[in-house]
């Protein structure tokens, strides 16, 4: 086991605008008088701000109040962390994994502390998170921050590290989850929920096998020492064993929570949606439904005890991942009031259950699966999907006419495909998958009005391609170019060049040496699975080098060790369907945002989000584009929103009409969810502006409020 030493890294710092070393150190940083902001406004993940100064009258008038750049190039991931507002200060989160505590009037950074990796790590193994979290008792308090698979913790007010936390300050999630932590690709990208001395976490990894187990854990915030785990793949004797095959506990994987979670702090009970088993789009070796994959979990916070469940998809071919944190609201349906939890997915539909016994508090309806054609596979039929709320999705593909070459292109490319269906099962001919794998609905979530109780939600409705391939069996591989092609091709594309929203390979010879990417092969990052446990040693070598220089290296059978899990087939790259001009192939609009009044479950309004900006110059103004991040809602009647990667303009609507009321744009796209507080009796809206998840990327964060003066106002 890797033993984790490390020591802190804390700058004291005076002066706006991002860290700088040449500044003499700090005397006690000022406290200004801020609301709470957790990451989702708050453990119920409702984002709502109950702030009026920002209003439909005065949200003309807001201005950049401050810029922070974290001084970070973001090419370790996408920068899209929700700042967090609490004790006195903002805390952001940098891609690599630093904290940075600033005045939440000023901007002006109080401390920095930069996360020390183990000198082992590369750095590969840093990654963005999407927040952090805070805890005190009264008397001390502490941060929590996330980088990659290290989930740290330092005084709230110093940024100290707290060497008493874990090892040496850190905890490491590869450890504990019952696999050999060398080859566990365990990472936190969301934070989780605090209770008491109790930090609930979740964990992302790789989505095919092998990965490890995505096991739900608690842990004591004082000493990060582990309190409790549930299995998310039941092991013998186990409530759900029987959903699975005999001995599938032990070399299945995925099920984890990557999304976030939701707490009731007054029964104690903390909310989770699960991921799909791995490996998504084939599951000859995962028979039966699958629990707790793509589930909600209501989990006794101090125990881990089951409460209920409830499984959204069964035997999930379709990576329909629980998407976003669920949201606790208080609804009024039919007369009747309850505590109701509110679920968003990825095909664009919304369950509303009880929070206390998970029984659905809107009408369901089946949908029968066909059966799939390959072999060794046994779907799931049916299928339940909510009658009610009306989906925020559209459900049907429908070809684009944006020109008439795009449509007969795009008719032309789809013509072999699977006719579409909404839970058509993975082929070697394909499918329009639609919603994309990227969604209908995000890890951004929605927004709840408590007001209005309307819910805000906005969405990508961008087709994918699903299309599998028939991998080698291993005598077959007789070059390191054959090996690249069964294990790395489906991400990253015969030619390293990139496949939907995974990176290139070309150029790493110039950024790394071979022992990192063997490094990398070997233990997984990510999304990306460790292979240590499938390849031999001089296997892993041979595909470094391929990686690297393109040396092709002979392989034996012998380098490929058996595996108790089924890879006959895959998922052939994960591509979006677009037309020739690179635009999504369906008619839009492709990104959009709606309101629905959950007391019906029925639309209030909807509206396109985002822009091209090259085709709203010719006329086509209402397209809507991809979106991640989500929006909040204020008691001042706004909803804004972020999220779009092509036009980087933040947003604010009218939450009961949805006109339009305010845009700017930032220096990148803001792919971030805002946070909302009141400072010193200024409200203020900030936003991360770190750039689209495969485009340009940044590290700022931008903060909008009202001018202090009239006279500002009007200039």
């Amino acid at each position: 086991m890797r033993r984790f030493v490390i020591a802190a890294t804390v700058l004291s710092l005076a002066g706006c605008g991002g860290p700088k070393d040449d500044q003499p150190a700090a005397t006690a940083p000022r406290l200004a008088d801020v609301s709470e902001w957790l990451y989702g406004g708050g453990y119920d993940q409702q984002k709502y701000a109950p702030f009026e100064e920002i209003n439909r009258d005065t949200v003309s008038q807001l201005q950049v109040a401050w810029t922070y750049d974290t001084g970070e190039d973001g090419q370790a991931g996408t920068m899209h962390s929700t700042p967090l507002a609490v004790g006195g200060m903002i805390y952001v989160a940098g891609p690599e994994g630093g904290i940075h505590a600033l005045d939440p009037v000023t901007g002006e950074p109080n401390w920095v502390f930069k996360f020390p990796y183990p000198e082992e790590t590369n750095t590969w193994f840093k990654g963005a998170p999407r927040g952090l979290m805070y805890w005190s008792d009264g008397d001390i308090s502490r941060v929590f921050g996330i980088a990659g698979r290290y989930v740290f913790s330092v005084d709230a007010k110093s940024g100290e590290l707290d060497a008493a936390f874990g090892q040496g300050g850190a905890i490491n999630l590869a450890e504990g989850l019952g696999r050999d932590p060398a080859m566990v690709d365990a990472e936190l990208g969301t934070p989780g929920v605090i209770h008491g001395n109790t930090m609930v976490l979740g964990t992302r990894m790789g989505e095919q096998l092998p990965t490890a187990p995505g096991h739900i854990r608690a842990y004591d915030v004082r000493t990060g020492e582990m309190k409790w785990i549930f299995h998310t793949i039941p092991q013998p004797g186990e409530y759900g064993y029987e959903t699975w095959p005999e001995d599938a506990w032990m070399y299945a994987g995925g099920v984890n929570n990557w999304a976030g979670m939701a707490l009731d702090e007054g029964r104690g009970i903390v909310y989770l949606g699960t991921g799909s088993a791995a490996s998504d789009f084939y599951g000859a070796d995962r028979h039966g439904d699958n629990l707790f994959a793509n589930s909600i979990l209501a989990l006794d916070i101090e125990t881990g005890k089951r409460i209920w469940h409830r499984q959204l998809v069964k035997h999930d071919l379709w990576d329909r991942d629980i998407p976003a944190p669920p949201t606790l609201a208080t609804l009024t349906i039919d007369g009747r009031t309850v505590d109701a939890l509110i679920q968003i997915t990825k095909t664009g539909h919304i369950w509303v259950l009880d929070r206390e016994t998970g029984e659905a508090l809107f009408p369901l309806e089946e949908v029968a699966v066909p059966p799939s054609s390959l072999p060794g596979e046994q779907v799931v039929s049916p299928q339940m999907v909510p009658a009610l709320p009306r989906p925020f999705a559209r459900q049907d593909f429908v070809v684009t006419d944006r020109t008439p070459e795009a449509r007969a292109a795009v008719e032309a490319q789809i013509a072999g495909f699977d006719a579409h269906h909404p839970f058509s099962p993975p082929s070697l001919a394909g499918q329009a998958i639609f919603p994309g794998m990227d969604g209908g609905g995000e890890w951004g979530g929605g927004a709840f009005d408590p007001e209005t109780g309307y819910f805000y939600v906005n969405a990508n409705e961008v087709p994918w391609i699903l299309k599998m391939k028939e991998n080698p069996d291993r005598a077959e591989l007789g070059r390191a170019s054959d090996l690249y092609g069964a294990m790395c091709a489906t991400c990253h594309g015969m030619d390293k060049a990139r496949t939907g929203e995974f990176p290139s390979l070309e150029g790493l010879d110039a950024r790394y040496a071979l022992a990192d990417v063997e490094e990398i092969i070997s233990s997984g990052y990510g999304r990306m699975p460790g292979f240590a446990a499938a390849l031999e040693p001089v296997a892993i070598s041979a595909l470094a080098a391929h990686v690297l220089t393109g040396e092709d290296a002979p392989i034996h059978s012998d380098m490929v060790r058996d595996q108790p899990f089924d890879t006959r087939f895959v998922i052939d790259g994960y591509n979006k369907l677009l037309d020739p001009d690179g635009y999504p192939a369906n008619a839009p609009p492709w990104g959009t945002l709606t309101a629905i009044d959950l007391s019906t479950g029925e639309h209030v309004w909807r509206k396109p989000l985002g822009q091209y900006p090259e085709l709203a110059a010719d006329g086509m103004g209402d397209t809507g584009s991809e979106n991640y991040g989500g929006p909040v809602v204020t008691a001042g009647g706004l909803v804004f929103i972020g999220a779009t990667v092509k036009d980087r303009r933040f947003r604010a609507f009218d939450k009961m009409t949805g006109e339009l009321l305010w845009s700017h744009k930032l220096p990148q796209s803001g792919v971030g969810t805002p946070a909302v507080y009141e400072a010193d009796g200024r409200q203020f809206v900030v936003t991360p502006a770190g750039g689209a998840r495969r485009g340009e990327r940044g590290a700022s964060y931008v903060a909008f409020a009202l001018p202090e003066r009239a006279e500002e106002a009007a200039q």
